[in-house]
């Protein structure tokens, strides 16, 4: 009687891969394939400009930047919201803008907070 049902939407659609080009790369070819092209230019710039530093720090955000992107993506109910708040921000007033700014801030610091911490 008091069954609590899961949705679909609310499972992740395959587990959160391990933070590496490899594993991000293929997680974002099952999930979302459409952004690849900008994962794939935003690798090859990260990698430049580590190359041209001789610092890792632009790898080393770039993966974190993709393993949240994959985190959100991989939860449907989580991806609308953030497609949802990033319409918003692109058609609101300007109070509407900041509202969805801090929405859209609010669910990706949520996965990198998910993705920093420890597994259990």
């Amino acid at each position: 009687m008091g069954a609590t049902v899961t949705s679909a939407a609310d499972q992740p659609l395959i587990p959160q891969p391990p933070a590496t080009v490899t594993t991000l790369r293929q997680a974002l070819a099952q999930i979302a394939p459409a952004a690849l092209p900008a994962f794939t230019r935003e690798l090859d710039q990260a990698a430049d400009q580590a190359r041209h530093a001789s610092d890792l720090a632009p790898l080393q955000r770039f993966i974190a930047q993709w393993a949240a992107y994959v985190y959100v993506q991989r939860q449907p109910h989580l991806a609308a919201d953030l497609r949802r708040w990033e319409a918003a921000a692109a058609t609101a007033d300007a109070d509407g803008a900041r509202r969805a700014a801090a929405e859209i801030g609010r669910i990706l610091d949520a996965a990198h907070a998910a993705l920093a911490a420890p597994l259990t």
